[in-house]
């Protein structure tokens, strides 16, 4: 008879297995706690972990401008992680594509499902047809389906199996085509000689609640949830609407769709498709980590302003831009960022318009362009005399009643002022501009920062 000895490694790991099945079913009556999921803290791709700390927020130096909106507070913010760069085209892209092809394919299923037993072509426009949510558990919802109220998940589960087809030539049916030709502009509207996609169609729906409002008020928690219905493409129109008497067209017609401007930031977008697209990406990475049965991670979300301050100054208190200062060239007269240096000559810091994400010298945090290129929205509305009353810690004031949302770090048509780290500006939260872009941060979990 052959005998087989473990090796020590292999006694303990066997050791500890025993003693894993055991907790919970032979606790002899102590409190030894549930076990939820393991956490190990990852660092999100394309962000940079800002440690959170204590710093001076607001204008250190003196107020030139007498604007009295930024006197200087210590303020304390938690631990975070932030983008390296804004939120770039070919990345919006990725959430625009995403709405756009789930909208489509919810269209072809509903229309699957009228046509019935006349619809027994499984190669026409049954192939898009509705899977029942039972069948597996790869199929994926639309953020319409999962969120709304309309739709129930367990028996409209979208089939992302079959690519769609875009070339008038390949389409399967006729049920095919009435559905597609209502996603496109009609002939009297189109004028570049190709079909335009209608981009109002194209709609991201969630849920989203007050909940300062609902925590401070007795009643229903419903009460403060809302459903929200925001168009997901760019404004391009932003390009000839924010400038009268000049000639800007070939933005407005590549700047979103071209590739040569993948890694520039997205412009023309809304505070609240800022916020969408926050609450997308947030979804995205859970459906990935709920195959998995991985634990989901926090919320991606637009930075407080005093998140962005704390982050845009790098660690260097009472410095007035991103690199220090107080002056906004380096020892080689070079610019060090993308912005509106001299009176009418807006390329002498090396580009005309925006640049690409990742371009000048990141920050002490390893953040590019927090200054220049496109101002940034914050979650915050906007309120002169908020530095006055606001909490000292993880400060933020935001009110679903102000529209007027912060903007910061100054764009690629500012002059140096609003490049400045302290300085305060605002637009409206349904505006889009062409030199308005953001970025995200996510919350570290827990206190810890060893990611060892």
């Amino acid at each position: 008879m052959k005998v087989y000895f473990l090796s020590p490694i292999s006694f303990s790991l066997v050791l500890l297995a025993f003693l894993v099945m055991s907790c919970g079913k032979n606790d002899k009556g102590q409190l030894v706690g549930v076990e939820g999921k393991k956490w190990f803290p990852e660092k999100p791709y394309g962000m940079v972990l800002v440690e959170g700390g204590s710093f001076i927020m607001g204008k250190s130096d003196g107020d030139l401008a007498a604007v009295k909106n930024a006197p200087p507070k210590t303020v304390t913010v938690p631990s975070f992680y932030m983008d390296e760069t804004e939120i770039t085209n070919s990345e919006y892209r990725q959430f625009v594509e995403r709405v756009r092809d789930s909208v489509i394919r919810q269209k072809l299923a509903e229309a699957a499902d009228l046509a019935g037993d006349g619809g027994d072509n499984e190669d026409g426009i049954q192939r898009f047809a509705f899977k029942n949510s039972s069948d597996g558990d790869d199929e994926e919802l639309s953020a319409f389906q999962e969120f709304s109220k309309h739709y129930d998940p367990l028996d409209q589960a979208l089939n992302w199996d079959p690519e769609i087809i875009w070339d008038p030539a390949e389409y399967p049916d006729e049920d095919y085509v009435y559905v597609i030709d209502e996603f496109y502009l009609s002939d009297d509207q189109s004028y570049t000689g190709r079909r335009m996609l209608d981009v109002t169609k194209f709609k991201y729906a969630y849920k989203t609640i007050d909940i300062e409002a609902a925590a401070r008020t007795k009643g229903s928690r419903a009460d403060f949830i809302t459903e929200k219905e925001i168009m997901v493409y760019p404004d391009t129109t932003v390009w000839i609407k924010d400038f009268y008497y000049s000639y800007n067209e070939p933005l407005h017609n590549d700047y979103f769709s071209h590739t040569a401007y993948d890694e520039y930031p997205v412009v023309g977008v809304t505070w609240s498709q800022a916020k969408a697209f926050a609450n997308w990406r947030t979804k995205y990475l859970n459906d990935y980590r709920k195959k998995k049965n991985e634990a989901n991670v926090n919320f991606f979300r637009l930075p407080s302003e005093a998140e962005w301050e704390y982050a845009a100054r790098g660690g260097l208190e009472g410095a007035t831009f991103p690199w220090g200062g107080p002056y906004a060239k380096d020892d080689r007269a070079c610019f060090k960022a993308n912005f509106k240096p001299l009176r009418g000559d807006y390329a002498a810091d090396r580009a005309l318009y925006t640049v690409e994400a990742e371009s000048y010298q990141p920050n002490d945090y390893g953040l590019y362009n927090m200054s220049g290129n496109v101002s940034e929205w914050v979650n915050t509305s906007y309120d002169p005399s908020s530095y006055e009353y606001m909490s000292s810690m993880s400060p933020n004031v935001n009110s679903s009643k102000n529209q007027r949302k912060v903007i910061r770090g100054g764009s690629w048509k500012d002059v140096s002022y609003y490049l400045q780290v302290s300085t305060r500006d605002y637009e409206y939260s349904d505006s889009a501009r062409s030199f308005i872009g953001f970025r995200t941060v996510q919350d570290f979990l827990g206190n810890s920062l060893n990611l060892d």
